[in-house]
This record gives C-alpha cells, structure tokens and sequence, in this order.
C-alpha cells in the first residue's frame, strides 16, 4: 500500500535584516561583536563577565589588525569595548574606564590668524621674511639677502601674472611691506623675467620628471610580470 503523501510545510522562517535590527555603536566590528557585548552585559558573576570582556578584545583585535599599528592599541580596543558597551560594562580594564562625557566634549577652537595680507600672490611667507630683514644687522649680508627677497618677490609675482613685470613694481611693492625699512643697493638689478621663467620651469620639469619616473618604473614592473606569465 503506497504511503500517504506528507503534506508540505509552509511555514515561513524568520529571518532578521539589519535595517530591524539595533543600531551598531561601531560598526567596524560587526554584529557578532555587539551580540557578544550584549550577551557580558547581562553575565551576572565578575569573574566570568571578565573572562568574557578578554575574550571579546582578543576578537576585536583579529577582526581589525591595522589597529596594532597604531599608538596604544590594546587601549583603544578597550575603549571601543566601553564605547560598544554603551559605557554601561562593568569589568576590570587594564585601563581608566572612559566616560560617556569624555567623547562629547567639543575640540578647541583651532586660532586663525586674523591679519590681512596686502598683496595676496606673495602671500604670508613673503611678508615673514620681510620681517626677517629689517631685524638683520646692516651690513653685506642683509644687502645680498634683500636682493634675493626682491628677486624671490619677482618670481612669485610672476607665477601669477606670466606676461611680464618691471623691477620698479617690485621695489615699491618691497618699500611697502617693509615700511620703507628694506631698500635695494643703487643701480642693483634684479633678474631677467626669462631667466626666472626659466628657472622656474626648470624645477617644475624636474618635479614631473620624478613624477613620472615612480609610475614608468611601477609600469615597467608590471609589463615584466605580465611577460612572465604570458611564457
């Protein structure tokens, strides 16, 4: 006698989607890792809640191992374990316990100087270095260090404007900053525009030249790879 069909069972499983789910305080670590948080939150007995606390930084610490190059890193673990715990963990950390006010407190307003500069293509270096100069002692050395400042404000000034400027322009643009306190040597000339453009060119070539050097042999390492496995 054939046996009687058993009916199909239609009973729909449960399945959990994390937009249900708690909110993860990090989610780095992942679900199992707040579970597992969740599950020492509610063991009664210290020792146990403490040999659960370990167990947990140990797995922390293998599901993120870049951690272990940084500074304290067995620290920052714990402190992720209060954090996770919503500070509410009680164990024995090798560590002061972090409090929930320690990561709300507001960082320090960073200061900002609030001087305008007057000719915005030199920028606040040049005005320092001006500064630097009128505090020199006169002599030859302050004389040769304003005629490379005003070459070095030509430069700059041309980086913005590449068409040309007059030694003029610079030396009253110098006599500004400084408050008449930095002048040039009588009949001092100032550099060639082409050989400052030229000079200038030159760096930046150099600097693409490097650039470019680091990706062609980076390319040339992978071409030769790509032939060995095409033998």
């Amino acid at each position: 006698m054939n046996a009687k069909p058993q009916p199909l069972n239609t009973k729909v499983l449960d399945l959990e989607y994390n937009s249900q789910l708690p909110r993860m305080v990090i989610p780095e670590y992942g679900r199992s890792v707040q579970k597992m948080v969740d599950y020492a939150l509610a063991i009664k007995d210290r020792d146990e809640r403490n040999r659960v606390a370990r167990s947990i930084i140990k797995i922390m610490g293998q599901l993120n191992p870049h951690l272990r190059d940084t500074e304290d890193y067995n620290h920052k673990l714990w402190a992720h374990l209060f954090i996770i715990s919503d500070f509410k963990l009680d164990v024995d950390s090798p560590y002061p316990k972090p409090s929930r006010e320690t990561f709300q407190t507001k960082p320090d307003i960073v200061p900002y100087p609030q001087s305008k500069i007057r000719y915005g293509h030199y920028g606040k270096s040049i005005e320092k270095l001006i500064k630097a100069g009128i505090e020199m002692e006169e002599g030859p050395e302050k004389v040769e260090y304003i005629k490379m400042l005003a070459n070095l404000m030509k430069r700059t000034f041309l980086t913005w404007n590449r068409n040309t400027v007059e030694d003029e322009t610079i030396i009253k643009q110098l006599d500004e900053l400084s408050e008449g306190q930095l002048k040039l040597a009588e009949n001092e000339q100032l550099a060639q525009v082409s050989d400052l453009l030229k000079s200038t060119r030159s760096v930046q070539s150099q600097q693409q030249g490097k650039t470019h050097g680091r990706r062609n042999k980076g390319g040339q390492k992978n071409n030769r790879n790509y032939k060995k496995r095409s033998r």
